[in-house]
């Protein structure tokens, strides 16, 4: 591509987006890096309380949900209500329960959640395993600062998705900046031909067009999945795409509790509990809610139970509605069920972290966010060095 006006006009807003928003994008990029395997490390790390090692399960009853909830909080003493119970089928495994209070107004991380807090639980003896407060787990705040920079969720999304935005805008324009002027050229732009090269200039110009060139498909789409999660309008464009142009999503919001609160007993939960493990039986995980009152007010429209069908992806899921006050089975969504709209939405996390296709995705995912990282410091340094070679020349 010849060097015209449109070209030039896209080299300096390349520039200058760039270096307004490099900072942002290299601490979006590399806290993204890290994060890659937190599952992996937080289950070597929580090995002890994930899994119980009772002995004989095969001939015992696990304990009902709200004995399970009596004793945690009794070990607790938290002054907030328990959120939610992550259930899994593996009975080796420790039920998992949540405290987990949001404050709608609180700027920031700290304030925002006033205790998230997990507790790992025997389902067969009560026994506490571990009690972790996520507020200060490593990779809790690595999320936080990567999602909205440890801001309030309401609008701290947007502080990074505005230049993950922008960030997009920069693949596009520097794929159009590489595209090689003639065939000669284009034997620079595909690899490193580094042998009679002992500029660093020169270098890191080439680290930042090639490895730029190789990752920028992969990486607009770990960029537009990240931006699902601050903007609607990603959200309703990756729906429409792949549900073949739907707009409407679908809603269940009219399937309701219909029986009457009486009915609701102590043992509701573990009703609904066989149900799901009845259904599910080969699944990995599933969640309920506990039905207390939070602060954030949110409202279920019905009791929805999600159902996590892997053990490293959340991408393949079910949903079952449940009245909650008999227990009984209202609706079934399972994955097979839903539209490939419906299934790229359950993906777009997946995608986001790598996790879609297991470890070698994970491992492919960290190679990404790390080239995004050093681009905006190859970058500065490009900008850098021509600014200082101008210097020079307007000395001489």
């Amino acid at each position: 591509m010849k060097n015209t006006p449109f070209k030039k006009g896209i080299r300096k807003l390349h520039l200058w987006l760039g270096l307004s928003t490099g900072l942002i994008v290299f601490l979006i990029s590399i806290t993204g890096a890290i994060y890659v395997f937190q599952e992996e490390i937080t289950h070597y790390l929580r090995m002890d309380a994930i899994y119980h090692y009772e002995e004989n399960i095969a001939s015992k009853k696990p304990l009902s949900v709200k004995v399970l909830e009596q004793k945690v909080d009794v070990f607790t003493n938290e002054k907030y209500p328990i959120h939610w119970v992550t259930i899994p089928i593996d009975k080796s495994r420790s039920y998992i329960f949540y405290y987990y209070e949001r404050n709608p107004d609180g700027w920031n991380f700290y304030d925002e959640y006033l205790v998230y807090k997990s507790v790992y639980v025997n389902p067969f003896t009560g026994e506490i395993r571990g009690v972790y407060d996520e507020t200060t787990d490593f990779f809790n705040i690595i999320k936080s600062i990567h999602f909205s920079f440890m801001l309030n969720t309401e609008w701290g999304t947007y502080v990074c998705g505005i230049p993950t935005l922008i960030f997009l805008f920069m693949l596009i324009s520097g794929i159009i900046l590489w595209w090689p002027k003639n065939k000669k050229a284009s034997k620079q732009r595909f690899a490193f031909r580094w042998e009679n090269v002992k500029s660093w200039k020169r270098k890191n110009y080439d680290l930042h067009n090639i490895l730029g060139f190789y990752v920028s498909s992969l990486a607009f789409v770990v960029a537009f999945t990240g931006l699902f999660y601050a903007f609607f309008f990603i959200q309703a464009i990756l729906y429409f795409v792949f549900s073949g142009g739907s707009t409407t999503y679908p809603d269940f919001s009219h399937i309701q509790t219909q029986a009457p609160i009486e009915m609701r007993n102590e043992h509701t939960l573990d009703k609904i509990a066989q149900q799901v493990e009845a259904l599910y039986p080969d699944a990995f995980q599933y969640s309920l809610d506990l039905g207390y009152d939070h602060l954030d007010d949110h409202k279920h429209p019905n009791y929805d139970v999600f159902v996590k069908q892997l053990s490293y992806s959340y991408h393949v899921n079910h949903s079952l509605i449940f009245d909650e006050n008999s227990g009984e089975l209202l609706h079934q969504h399972s994955h097979q069920d839903k539209n490939l709209g419906e299934k790229a939405v359950a993906a777009n996390y997946d995608i986001h972290i790598g996790a879609i296709f297991g470890i070698w995705s994970k491992v492919l995912a960290l190679i990404i966010s790390l080239v995004c990282a050093s681009l905006p410091v190859t970058g500065f340094l490009i900008w850098w060095g021509r600014r200082n070679k101008n210097k020079t020349k307007e000395i001489l």
